[in-house]
Formats: C-alpha cells, sequence, structure tokens
C-alpha cells in the first residue's frame, strides 16, 4: 500500500454523518471501530474530549447517522472522507483518534494528509489482523450471515469484554446487556467486517512523522496486546500506555481512557 501523501486539494466531499461538539480550540477527529459508531465507542467521553476541543465524529457507511452503501468500503477511500469531514466542518488541521478499526483508519488518513493531521491515538487496534484475529472476525461475519443476533450478542460479548468486567457481571444485568446488543446491530457491519479483512499497513507505520499514542487494551481479546506493540514497534518514537481494559474501554475504563487521551493531546500542544 502506497504511503505518498496526496495533493493538498485532493479530497472528496463527504456524505458521512456525523456529530460536531465543542467550538474553538484544537480540532480532533474521532474514527470508531467496525460494527459500532460514534455514539456507541466515544458517547460516554464526547463531553471530556471536546472540553476546549472540537470533534469531529464521523459515522461509517451503515453505522448511527449514515446510511449503507452498495459499493464496498475501501480504506483509504473511507480515510479521505473521513479527513473530508472535519475539513468541511472548519477544522483546517487536528489530530486522529482511531480506536479499533479506526486506528488503520487514522494512520492512513495521517499519511495521505500530512499537511492536516498533527497527532494520532490509536486504541485497541491494530496494523493487519493475525490468524487467530481472522478466526473471530470469520465467526462475527457467520453469525451476521445466519441473522442469529442472539448468538451474535453472545460472541461479541465473550471476546470483546475483558474478563475482569465479565466476572462481576451479575446474570441480570448480563441478559440485559446482550439483549441491547443484539437488537442494536449496524446495518454496515458485514461491510465493515470486510473492510478489515483488507486491512495491511504495516509498510506505511515507519513513515509516520507525527506524535503517536498507543493505548493498549490489556486484556483485549479481538485486537491483542500483541497488535497493538506491532502499531508501536512500527511507528518512529510512538509513545505506550495500558489500559485495564478488555476491547470495550468505552464500558470498562471510560474516565480512565478519557484521561489518557485529553493528557497526550495537552501535552503535545493539541
Amino acid at each position: 500500500m502506497s504511503t505518498t501523501a496526496l495533493p493538498p486539494s485532493t479530497l472528496p466531499s463527504s456524505a458521512l454523518g456525523r456529530v460536531v461538539r465543542g467550538s474553538g480550540g484544537p480540532g480532533l477527529l474521532l474514527a470508531h471501530g467496525g460494527g459500532g459508531g460514534i455514539d456507541a465507542n466515544f458517547g460516554p467521553i464526547l463531553d471530556g474530549l471536546s472540553a476546549g476541543r472540537t470533534v469531529v465524529g464521523p459515522d461509517y457507511p451503515g453505522a448511527g447517522r449514515t446510511p449503507r452503501r452498495d459499493e464496498p468500503l475501501t480504506l483509504d477511500g473511507l480515510a479521505d472522507e473521513l479527513v473530508a469531514t472535519a475539513v468541511e466542518e472548519g477544522l483546517e488541521t487536528f489530530a486522529v483518534a482511531g480506536y479499533s478499526m479506526g486506528g488503520p483508519l487514522a494512520v492512513r488518513a495521517a499519511l495521505r494528509h500530512p499537511e492536516r493531521v498533527t497527532a494520532l491515538i490509536l486504541t485497541a487496534s491494530f496494523a493487519s489482523p493475525n490468524a487467530r484475529m481472522r478466526l473471530a472476525v470469520k465467526m462475527w461475519r457467520d453469525y451476521l450471515e445466519a441473522e442469529d443476533f442472539e448468538g451474535l450478542a453472545e460472541f461479541v460479548t465473550l471476546i470483546g469484554a475483558g474478563a475482569p468486567s465479565l466476572e462481576e457481571i451479575g446474570q441480570a444485568e448480563l441478559d440485559a446487556s446482550l439483549k441491547a446488543v443484539a437488537a442494536t446491530v449496524p446495518p454496515g457491519t458485514l461491510d465493515h467486517l470486510a473492510l478489515i479483512d483488507g486491512v495491511d499497513i504495516r509498510d506505511g507505520l515507519s513513515s509516520v512523522a507525527v506524535p503517536t499514542l498507543v493505548i493498549s487494551t490489556l486484556h483485549d481479546n479481538l485486537a491483542t496486546p500483541f497488535h497493538h506493540r506491532r502499531l508501536a514497534d512500527g511507528i518512529p518514537g510512538a509513545r505506550w500506555a495500558e489500559l485495564a481494559s478488555g476491547h470495550l474501554p468505552f464500558v470498562e475504563q471510560p474516565e480512565q481512557w478519557l484521561s489518557l487521551m485529553t493528557d497526550f493531546l495537552d501535552d503535545v500542544g493539541q
């Protein structure tokens, strides 16, 4: 995958629905995870992120405010559209916070639009899925294609939540959570999973030239710490932080996650 930056004027128009929070201050673009959305993945920390910043959070096609599309998603095409969304909302330069699948999108945005992206935060993310992660994605897809949403909820809960969190949850709370997950699967999830299958940004990591924080979710059973370390080792000067969470920091450790992000942004002048 080429790491060549695009000319500054090369941006598509964006049809992505979006959340815009805050006014004035440095810009922050959010890139959510596959099968998620801005509200689902960043909702609990949006107020904190937008304190003193302008935050733009686009929903991918088939998630949140954005209708599903007929054509397949591409990593670079979606990265360009995310950047275009921020620019349309008045941000000339901005940091990008990518969660899970949003991490590769954030990296591609930084490489393709270096005149705009000033810093990266990559949480619970990956450069390329290994065989174990591909198996998890395949099982996720199998449940979706069978329209077994109850089974899907059970699977993504087991692999998404960290063991320490699941050990403490009561049966009634777990049952309610499973019911909510089964009822809120974004219609574009299969498209997002197809995009994950093709992600491989390893060759571009050494070209990332902005301050970067990699946040490792230590109890993650989907994008495991193996993946987080590979990101951090590949990006020159990347900082490393650890969070006692599974793949769902916005559920398990939202305040700690917010603190790691805002401390980094403040430190690098964002």
